[in-house]
């Protein structure tokens, strides 16, 4: 399945917010391409369930609101479905029932009103002065998280004149609009910049100050950032800032975003950002670990591609971290500037075989290790981009999910699974100062029931073996009585049939769901976490084996980017994790 510049390529399928979005921009700029516009619209409607509604994962009850009106004001775009179509009426119905577009998400709100189709707020303050505020200032641009700041940028640009992009294909929303919102504000930005106190003189640097961001923050493949949505905001928000739609970035922008689709049943689906370096640095390190030689050609092309792959420019995980060089690794090819700790410790897995082989393997791991300590929150813990952004009065204003989308704070999954790395390949125990603090962090954040949240994962299997692996690597007596507390946790959810299964409701409840089927990688995470705690096999483990070796894929996602509203199904979830957990499994029980 190795492609010959020494990748693995799998869909990196999330919720169909991006599909939506996709055919809105691709109408609104009367893209003369009606294949792929069907296509699209054949995609949203293969994602409708049996009850005509839509929803972020297949057993989310009630359905998603947000989703279905994506789906529903996408399929209006498309022309294929007017309002009155017999397929749409359910989601009509649903949406109306529901308090219509000013229940919807924020992000779904920020869109229509982009197209015209909802009010922009009238904020007391112009949030887009933000961006002007210095490093000194209480709050600035730089204390929301990363990837906010990227879907930010353009929504400030337009929302400052209340811009609006629209065209033939616009359709008429207003029987949406219930009990005369169609005057109400997007309450949560009154929510988030009417606490900022600044000066008049600041907005006059606004609008360059956002430009200048967006510019700065192009990818060389033209995508902002490396993500489909953000691409798609910063289109619209250039396009109605004096750029002509045959201008290079914009044509740029485009070529970018048809690049990201993948095909899936005939249909097309836009990835929000193709996972092609973290399933490469998976699957090499997967396979290295079921015993392929270091010298193998699939290995050796894809550590050469890792080495082309890790970052030599600074980006803005440099503003709290500025005295470090750049080292890190990102989660698409086309990132240069936006690196993650995740993505960093899982590409260090592989170099770290070629450390004494090549010199240029060498400098590449010391200087990704060296980035990756110096990533380290003060709170001990490590975040997913960048250092010390966890503001509190960010994150706990009333916005919903503002913890999740608005700052960048340590986790269990990222902090397990980087002091897993540090400890079995650069020899690093809870005696270092710094595992010693990641360790403390850990224990302060396990749950009650023993379990710990995983915030890139559904959900706490995720975050249970991601923290449980990083303890016993980092020198934890597996005898430990919150270790054994976790495992008897799991042990306690194991499904009948042998396998493990949650269910993203858990991201959203923030507390265990357990899902009527078993995933093969949760599956894989119980299994491995058992088996670092374990001297022996037990009953539970080697049922756990067998349903691995008879397992099913499953199609339930059991990635998170966001609760309640963007999930992903790896599509190379089910061969990494059951081999990797298997690989563990025999060799540490057979001689």
């Amino acid at each position: 399945m190795q492609k010959p510049d020494g990748t693995w390529r799998f869909c990196f399928e999330n919720p169909l917010i991006t599909d939506a979005y996709m055919l809105i921009l691709l109408r609104t700029l009367e893209y003369r391409n009606e294949k792929i516009i069907k296509q699209i619209t054949d995609r949203i409607r293969s994602q409708q369930s049996p009850d005509g509604l839509w929803r972020v994962y297949s057993n989310e009850e009630p359905a998603n609101l947000s989703a279905t009106i994506q789906a529903y004001t996408a399929l209006l775009y498309s022309r294929y479905y007017k309002s009155n179509d017999d397929k749409l009426q359910p989601a009509r119905e649903f949406i109306i029932k529901n308090g219509g577009l000013k229940e919807a998400d924020l992000i779904t709100k920020v869109f229509l009103a982009m197209n015209g189709l909802y009010m922009w707020p009238d904020v007391p303050i112009d949030p887009a002065i933000l961006f002007s505020l210095p490093l000194t200032a209480p709050i600035n641009q730089y204390d929301i998280s990363s990837y906010a700041r990227g879907h930010f940028a353009p929504v400030l640009l337009m929302m400052d004149a209340k811009k609006k992009l629209t065209s033939k294909y616009t359709p008429d929303l207003s029987e949406l609009y219930i009990n005369g919102d169609e005057s109400s504000q997007l309450e949560e930005w009154v929510n988030l910049f009417s606490l900022l106190n600044i000066r008049d003189y600041y907005s006059q640097l606004k609008k360059e100050n956002l430009l200048s961001y967006i510019q700065s923050h192009i990818e060389p493949d033209g995508t902002l950032l490396s993500y489909s949505l953000t691409t798609i905001f910063m289109i619209y928000a250039l396009l109605t800032n004096g750029y002509s739609r045959d201008s290079d970035v914009i044509q740029n922008a485009m070529n970018s975003l048809m690049k990201m689709f993948c095909e899936t049943d005939e249909t097309l689906h836009l990835q929000n950002s193709p996972s092609t370096t973290w399933d490469t640095s998976l699957i090499l390190y997967t396979l290295l670990e079921a015993g392929v030689p270091v010298n193998h050609t699939s290995i050796l092309r894809g550590s050469q591609f890792l080495l082309n792959q890790q970052h030599t420019k600074y980006g803005d995980w440099a503003v709290h971290n500025p005295n470090v060089l750049p080292g890190g690794w990102g989660f698409s090819i086309g990132n240069t500037i936006h690196p993650d700790i995740d993505d960093t410790q899982a590409a260090l897995r592989t170099v770290a075989h070629f450390y004494q082989m090549n010199p240029s393997y060498q400098t590449s791991y010391e200087r990704g290790l060296t980035w990756l300590l110096s990533m380290q929150n003060d709170d001990g813990g490590w975040a997913a981009f960048e250092k010390n952004t966890n503001r509190f009065i960010i994150g706990n204003l009333p916005i919903k999910y503002a913890k999740d989308a608005l700052i960048d704070p340590s986790t269990p999954d990222l902090t397990g699974r980087t002091i897993e790395f540090l400890g079995r390949f650069h020899g690093l125990n809870y005696k270092h100062p710094s595992i010693k603090k990641a360790v403390n962090w850990l224990w302060q954040n396990q749950e009650q029931n023993g379990s710990w949240y995983g915030r890139w994962g559904v959900c706490y299997l995720y975050g249970t073996w991601a923290a449980i692996t990083g303890l016993i690597a980092s020198g934890i007596d597996p005898t430990h009585n919150r270790v054994q507390k976790a495992k008897n946790w799991l042990l306690s959810i194991q499904n009948d049939d042998g396998g493990w299964g949650e269910s993203c409701e858990s991201d959203e409840k923030r507390k265990y769901v357990a899902l009527k089927e078993s995933t093969p990688s949760q599956t894989a995470w119980a299994l491995n976490a058992l088996t670092v705690i374990s001297d022996q096999p037990t009953f539970e483990m080697k049922r756990a084996a067998e349903w691995l070796l008879n397992h099913k894929k499953t199609n339930y996602p059991t990635g998170a980017g966001l609760p309640g509203a963007f999930y992903i199904r790896y599509h190379s979830y089910p061969y990494i994790w059951p081999l990797l957990g298997l690989v563990h499994f025999y060799k540490k029980f057979t001689s």
